[in-house]
């Protein structure tokens, strides 16, 4: 199968190339060429794609990272109009939708789209697709030296265990660590319920003493052998233990949050054009797998899905998936999130 879909690949890349060349002429009066403003979580991308866009549409990238979807919403609250396309994770696109912040997408544009797994599309938020096209899946877990825990984690009681006090690294983000907590008592990552919120809100603050709450230290601080065990996303997990032997990563027995992270297009944007060439630019095989080797992330383009299927990490098996469950967006019960998060924070 590898040199079939190699050939395709080789194949689509004819593609987009010719349709770079197309688009080349994209510009604005005087010959200054058209920018595309670009708004991405940190560490997300092999930034030497930027470059091959550029050049290939005419368009220059003006482009910046968030550490948060949360810090992400409160830019784009702030200032509607300071990015063209975002690629945000599936809850903060819900909230985006449900606050009429996007544009709908052309699929005729976005032909690459035929590439992409179908049980990535059509998600609850955005039935249609109108909205969102899938950049990238994984899952959140626990990454573990195995050196310095003398038994395999199995389970999210793990970031409690208090022999490890202050080597137990927390990922600094509201949702990922109240969704953990809630799931650990075997309840829902998207409850509302005042009685368990309780209970997830008792356990973090019992654990404050035990932690280090970080986000781009983690990753090279279990590389380093500086932690013991660290809450984090499959891409950092897969990463890290390609560069430390002694790491493991798993998906707790409770259960975990699935996600999906997705490009959408800002409304309003006078850029629709070139946020559409962009998007199916980056859904190309070949831009696919080289953000995959670039971030250690898994894209939904499931015809690269060979080139890296033996990686347990980016594959998680169906049993380990079927304990998971997406982020999903509501008002209030996000309200009761902020203030369990005022006080563990």
């Amino acid at each position: 199968m590898r040199k079939p879909i190699k050939q395709l690949i080789l194949f689509t890349l004819a593609l987009v190339i010719a349709a770079g060349f197309g688009g080349a002429g994209i510009a604005v009066a005087g010959g200054t060429p058209q920018t595309l403003r670009v708004y991405n979580a940190a560490e997300y991308i092999d930034r030497t794609i930027l470059a091959d866009f550029e050049k290939a549409f005419g368009v220059q990238v003006i482009y910046e990272e968030f550490d948060s979807n949360e810090e992400m919403y409160d830019r784009i609250a702030r200032d509607p109009k300071a990015f063209d396309v975002l690629i945000p994770s599936d809850y903060a696109i819900d909230r985006l939708i449900q606050e009429g912040l996007l544009e709908k997408i052309d699929p005729a544009k976005i032909p690459n789209m035929a590439f992409i797994a179908p049980e990535y599309l059509n998600p609850a938020y955005d039935p249609a697709n109108e909205y969102v096209v899938p950049y990238m899946v994984g899952t959140l877990g626990i990454l573990y030296n195995k050196r310095m825990v003398p038994v395999p984690v199995d389970s999210w009681a793990a970031l409690w265990d208090t022999q490890y006090r202050g080597r137990i690294w927390m990922w600094d983000s509201m949702r990922d660590v109240v969704g953990l907590a809630l799931k650990m008592h075997g309840f829902s990552v998207n409850s509302n319920d005042d009685a368990e919120l309780a209970q997830a809100k008792a356990s973090l603050l019992s654990q404050r003493q035990l932690v280090r709450y970080e986000s781009e230290l983690i990753r090279d601080s279990m590389i380093a052998d500086e932690g013991t065990l660290a809450l984090v996303y499959s891409g950092d997990a897969k990463t890290a233990v390609d560069q430390n032997p002694n790491l493991a990563y798993v998906i707790p027995r409770e259960g975990s949050n699935k996600w999906v992270d997705g490009f959408v297009i800002v409304k309003g944007t006078e850029r629709l054009e070139a946020a559409h060439n962009f998007i199916n630019f980056m859904c190309s095989p070949h831009i696919a797998i080289r953000n995959m080797t670039a971030t250690g992330y898994t894209s939904p383009v499931f015809i690269v899905w060979e080139e890296f299927a033996s990686n347990p990490i980016m594959f998680p098996s169906a049993e380990e998936l079927a304990r998971c469950e997406p982020f999903m967006y509501n008002k209030e019960a996000t309200q009761k999130y902020m203030g369990i998060w005022s006080e563990v924070r």
